[in-house]
């Protein structure tokens, strides 16, 4: 029998669901992006399924990493607010003073804390701009629109690179910040130093330059950007970096940035207490300490990249120069079937919309399957291959 209790909750829920608790949301929401985060591909009989969809690490943490985690025991405490250990591990590994990192959870904490630093809505009203490449990071409108700021998105040159002279152009009295995300994610180039030090010295000194290195570990150009080293030079530069993608701790939620004090002192203000937990923080310091092996399982998904990219070559493709963990396939309208045709394959891709899919670097058995798709599939613009 259904308690009054019960009846009530059911009521409140339905008048909520109907409209009529009124509750209305900021007008931004409703004109927001929806986050798509990558979904897991649908079973297919006799394949095993892979996940190429979300740019994750396929290989599990280090056993360092899963020894620290399974040694963490004080859950039932609040974790460090600012994450001084882990902060004291990275300035020795960056050899960067610790109090010019904060961390978050994940780069995009990292940034979502600098955003609401740093751009929004002034009290005479008016709307601060954020300019980016698009497209980019599609967290980033989201982020933007959220924070109270206005997007202003700047369109990737025909292959897949920051439009830098554009997006100078685009900077205004109004501008607090601006996103370089390298390598470009989905499209996957990386700035080279000498663009990026141009760019910086041609914008106002006020305007924050935000350094988005989520793949830094996986880039090979040897002329590609080092944030770091853009930090100790420009007080306006601010890095982003991550522990999901290179030592796949995606789940645990832990990333950072690194600025001047001038920067930190307020990032900490909006920076949420607790935002990187105790367990986190123990699986990011165990995985510095071992670095090493680290870098050799990155190595190993960047082998792989490179046999993916030059296999999609072979077979006539045309794909922008992939420095993350992931290449991108211009496919436009094309771009639909090609995800369906990937899930009956039981591999599952991130297509957006009719601009292109993006595709992570997996097992190697995902790999070849992704191939073996490329070679079959037909239905690809006449200016996609050679």
């Amino acid at each position: 029998m259904t308690s009054p209790l019960n009846q009530t909750d059911g009521a409140e829920a339905a008048a909520v669901a109907a409209g009529v608790a009124g509750v209305i949301p900021r007008p931004v929401v409703d004109r927001l992006p929806k986050y798509a985060a990558g979904k897991p591909p649908a079973p297919v009989p006799g394949l095993e399924s892979y996940k190429l969809s979300s740019n994750e690490n396929p290989l599990p943490p280090l056993p360092a990493v899963l020894e620290a985690i399974a040694h963490e025991s004080a859950i039932n405490r609040y974790p460090d607010p600012v994450a001084s250990r882990l902060r004291a591990a990275l300035a020795a590994f960056l050899d960067v003073p610790a109090e010019d990192i904060v961390t978050g959870g994940g780069s995009l904490g990292a940034l979502n804390q600098l955003l609401a630093a740093f751009a929004g809505q002034q009290d005479d009203g008016t709307q601060d701009e954020v300019v980016y490449a698009w497209r980019s990071f599609e967290a980033y409108p989201i982020s933007v629109g959220l924070a109270g700021a206005k997007s202003v998105q700047v369109p990737v040159t025909a292959d897949g690179r920051h439009d830098l002279e554009a997006m100078a152009a685009a900077v205004n009295d109004r501008t607090k910040v601006v996103l370089l995300c390298t390598p470009n994610n989905p499209t996957g180039p990386a700035l080279r130093r000498a663009e990026a030090v141009r760019f910086i010295e041609s914008v106002p000194s006020s305007v924050l330059v935000v350094v988005d290195e989520a793949y830094q570990e996986f880039v090979r150009d040897p002329e590609a950007v080092d944030g770091i080293e853009l930090y100790r030079t420009y007080p306006n530069v601010v890095v982003l970096r991550t522990f999901s993608k290179a030592h796949g701790l995606a789940g645990l939620r832990v990333g950072y940035s690194v600025s001047r004090p001038e920067v930190t002192q307020y990032l900490r203000v909006a920076a949420p207490p607790f935002a990187v937990s105790s367990i986190a923080e123990s699986a990011a310091i165990a995985s510095l300490r071992n670095y090493e092996d680290v870098v050799g399982r990155v190595q190993s998904l960047v082998d792989e990249r490179d046999r993916v990219v030059a296999g999609l070559r072979e077979l006539g493709w045309e794909v922008p120069d992939a420095q993350g963990n992931f290449v991108w396939l211009p496919l436009g309208e094309a771009t639909p079937e090609f995800a369906a045709r990937a899930g009956e394959l039981a591999l599952s891709v991130r297509a957006f919309g009719v601009e292109g899919a993006r595709v992570s670097i997996g097992e190697v058995e995902a790999n070849t399957r992704f191939l073996e798709l490329c070679r079959s599939f037909t239905k690809v613009p006449e200016d996609f291959l050679r």
